[in-house]
């Protein structure tokens, strides 16, 4: 057994500890066995059983990870493993780096667990992540209440309101988290923190029809005392980022005491005439799973419980 006071120093033990904690949960958690189909709350299953699996396909390519991407991979994968059960059949997937960790880990049960379930993207890349994995693809109109929503963030604080939408699919995320029975968060270390704005620095991504983001930001700058405002423009591209269904982004920053009240900055922005949605999602989160630099996984949940997994065992 390591000593707990050791500190680690080096990259190299902090892969090796990271390394440790993937293979106990490879080998000492194993996978939930499959439910027979049943008739819930959803109806009957999405799809018929075949004679025939689909084959599926891991959305990570081999080879060495680096520390962040271990510490989102380990993350995604206790999520997955205490959340996607057996009886669930209508699962939303999320936008974002960690995202293609929690799709791994669900592939990784194999194709006789998921031959009756569909699957929700919130975007453009959660979609190609079903579809390259060989996942089934659903739509949220065909299935309006999900059992299960995983979704990373840009930050989270202690009552788990976090910020989402910079990757411009904060609309879309949001109408998952709201359909879903439970809603869980999958981040890296960087994103746990005290209160919003400490680390994500760019501000409340928000959504907005093309033909009012100017007079969006005017309010935004002179009314709600967000002065450095903007629009959010393209990088590969000329002109503004444009959401995947075809609105403008903007990022409000707000100093650090208005961050304190998250939902009340919501609703304020809520209210502007051609806003959409607000890339802050306030009481929605029944649990965020936080990977840790030295393997171990850090879990908050929304009745203020703190769950500390550690990286070895005794």
């Amino acid at each position: 057994m390591e000593n707990d006071d050791k500190p680690i120093t080096t990259l190299r033990e902090i892969n090796n500890m990271l390394n440790e904690r993937l293979h106990m949960i490879t080998s000492a958690v194993p996978l939930p066995p499959m439910a027979p189909p049943t008739t819930g709350a959803q109806g009957p299953t999405p799809h018929p059983s075949s004679t025939k699996l689909k084959p599926l396909k891991s959305p990570i390519p081999e080879g060495e990870l680096s520390v962040i991407e271990k510490s989102k991979q380990l993350a995604a994968w206790t999520a997955v493993d205490e959340h996607v059960l057996p009886e669930y059949r209508v699962i939303g997937i999320g936008s974002g780096s960690t995202v293609p960790y929690v799709v791994e880990r669900i592939v990784n049960q194999g194709a006789e667990a998921n031959r009756d379930r569909v699957f929700i993207p919130t975007g453009f890349q959660s979609k190609e992540l079903i579809v390259s994995s060989g996942l089934s693809l659903g739509d949220v109109d065909q299935y309006p209440t999900i059992d299960v929503t995983l979704d990373g963030a840009d930050e989270v604080d202690t009552q788990l309101n976090c910020i989402k939408g910079g990757g411009a699919c904060h609309l879309r995320e949001k109408v998952l988290a709201e359909a879903a029975t439970t809603f869980i968060l999958v981040a890296d270390y960087r994103k746990n923190v005290e209160y919003l704005g400490t680390n994500f620095k760019a501000g409340v991504p928000i959504e907005v029809v093309p033909f009012a983001y100017a007079k969006v930001l005017q309010n935004l700058h002179q009314v709600l005392d967000s002065p450095k405002a903007t629009l959010r423009m393209a990088v590969a591209k000329a002109g503004p980022v444009v959401s995947d269904n075809g609105n403008f982004i903007i990022d409000a920053p707000f100093d650090v005491e208005r961050m304190k009240e998250p939902y009340t900055i919501m609703a304020q922005i809520k209210m502007l005439t051609g806003v959409v949605e607000v890339g802050l999602f306030c009481h929605m989160a029944r649990a965020a799973y936080f990977g840790n630099q030295d393997g171990s996984i850090t879990v908050k949940w929304n009745d203020g419980k703190i769950q500390e997994i550690q990286a070895t065992e005794s």
